[in-house]
């Protein structure tokens, strides 16, 4: 049986057969049932970005919507940094999430830590591939090694919900990588790099773990969050510089992650501070 071509897909799209389109008709079907989470899912050939269009149409859309792109042409992350990766080699896909007046608003920006476990979990279980957390949205693998950025997540406030873009290298070579710190699934040797069972994985496993958080008010104690994403945090335990808003450099031990969400760092003269924001890095241990 041949995969269904992405929406406005040319023949050059096929040129390719390690990265054949994503099939988004046995998507549907298996992702978007009654009494599911997921109320449509859309594959697109290419867009800018999938969180600027599904941000766009999010208040005539209910909660649950998926755009996925096979390829996109001005992909965000954190702090206006671009995301590049060639035409099917990734996963590039936003959802659009609406809490609703059960969630109080202080505690939705736990969606992007939740994401990051559900992505994380999902992979496990679909590819075979320890896959960590560097807080607060980056995810890293192995390879030959070495701590790579496999992917990220990005999170946009829209009026009445979230909107969480997730982009994952699945088949990038080592040639393809944008920055000597990128890896990919491939590299990592991922023993699935089918993207269509990935995608499922992944959505179902940010289902379940966004179901219970939502069960729970919200509360990362109660739903088991907060203890789960600091079992796979990577960056806890690590010699850290956080670089935060304003200039200011922060350089410590991450120690925690608070119930806000914020990563809780002690310095070398026993401070400990809480950063809510800014660009983590992880620094060699000091001997």
């Amino acid at each position: 049986m041949t995969s269904e071509p992405s929406a406005g897909a040319s023949a050059g799209r096929w040129s390719s057969l390690d990265r054949p389109p994503l099939n988004a008709a046995s998507l549907r079907r298996a992702l978007v049932t009654d009494g599911g989470l997921w109320t449509s899912l859309e594959v697109v050939a290419a867009t800018g970005s999938t969180n600027t269009d599904l941000a766009a149409r999010a208040a005539e859309l209910p909660e649950g919507a998926v755009l996925v792109a096979e390829e996109q042409t001005a992909g965000r992350g954190r702090l206006d940094r671009s995301w590049v990766a060639p035409a099917r080699s990734g996963l590039f896909f936003s959802v659009l999430l609406k809490p609703g007046p059960g969630v109080p608003a202080e505690r939705w920006g736990w969606l992007t830590l939740l994401a990051g476990v559900a992505v994380a979990n999902g992979l496990s279980r679909a590819a075979g591939v320890d896959t960590a957390l560097k807080w607060p949205n980056d995810l890293l693998v192995g390879v030959e090694g070495e701590e790579r950025k496999v992917g990220g997540i990005l999170a946009e406030r829209v009026s009445d919900g979230v909107v969480i873009g997730i982009g994952l290298n699945v088949t990038l070579t080592e040639d393809e990588l944008p920055v000597d710190t990128a890896g990919s699934l491939a590299l990592a040797k991922a023993a699935v790099t089918d993207r269509d069972p990935l995608l499922k994985a992944v959505l179902r496993s940010l289902e379940q773990g966004y179901g219970d958080w939502r069960a729970a008010a919200g509360d990362p104690a109660a739903s088991g969050l907060q203890e789960t994403y600091a079992a796979g945090c990577a960056t806890l335990g690590k010699h850290v510089r956080a670089e935060l808003p304003g200039g200011r450099t922060l350089t410590g031990t991450a120690e925690a992650v608070d119930t806000d969400g914020r990563l809780v760092v002690r310095t070398a003269e026993g401070a400990r501070e809480a950063v809510g924001a800014g660009d983590v890095v992880h620094l060699r241990s000091v001997r």
